[in-house]
């Protein structure tokens, strides 16, 4: 797997100051995405041991709230086996930190549906290790800057440990 950019302090993709992965390579190309350079999945560098020790590194601070992984498409079936063991070594080293994960796969209509494109042998292990998913294509027409966390409408914040408990979708609102 490759990633496009390392983000540090940053505070526009989800709740806290987090660290933000963006990964390389997306299926969706979504017209006017923000990234398109990361629709290629040989864009920026090879994601190594070296670069998940700087992303755990930058994690230590304590207001620093966890991760947040988006692209491209952090649910490319090639991006989710890189990111699972990567995902568990942060829930080991950094406990109590949170994980939000963009994809512009849905959760009901994709990623827990066999045969989908996105769905791999790891996408439910994925899925477990990630406190809140923003899924849903991001749709031009539909864009909209007032969105926290999202830029179009149809976009939505799902509260993934809710979720579970609950066995249906559950919406974030914090």
């Amino acid at each position: 797997m490759n990633y496009g950019a390392i983000k540090k302090f940053d505070v526009a993709n989800g709740i806290g100051v987090r660290t933000v992965l963006f990964v390389s390579g997306c299926t969706n190309r979504c017209e006017g995405c923000f990234q398109p350079e990361t629709w290629d999945f040989n864009y920026g560098k090879p994601f190594t041991k070296e670069t998940e020790d700087e992303i755990i590194k930058s994690c230590d601070p304590p207001y620093v709230a966890g991760i947040t992984v988006l692209g491209g498409e952090p649910f490319e079936p090639s991006n989710q086996r890189a990111l699972v063991p990567f995902l568990e070594r942060f829930r080991k080293e950094c406990p109590g930190k949170t994980v939000w994960c963009f994809s512009g796969f849905t959760l009901d209509k994709e990623l827990l549906v066999d045969g989908s494109h996105p769905r791999c042998e790891v996408t439910d292990k994925m899925l477990s290790l990630i406190d809140v998913l923003v899924d849903g294509r991001f749709v031009l027409s539909l864009r909209n800057l007032c969105l926290r966390f999202r830029g179009s409408e149809n976009q939505r914040i799902i509260d993934m440990n809710e979720t579970r408990k609950a066995g249906k979708i559950v919406l974030w609102d914090k």
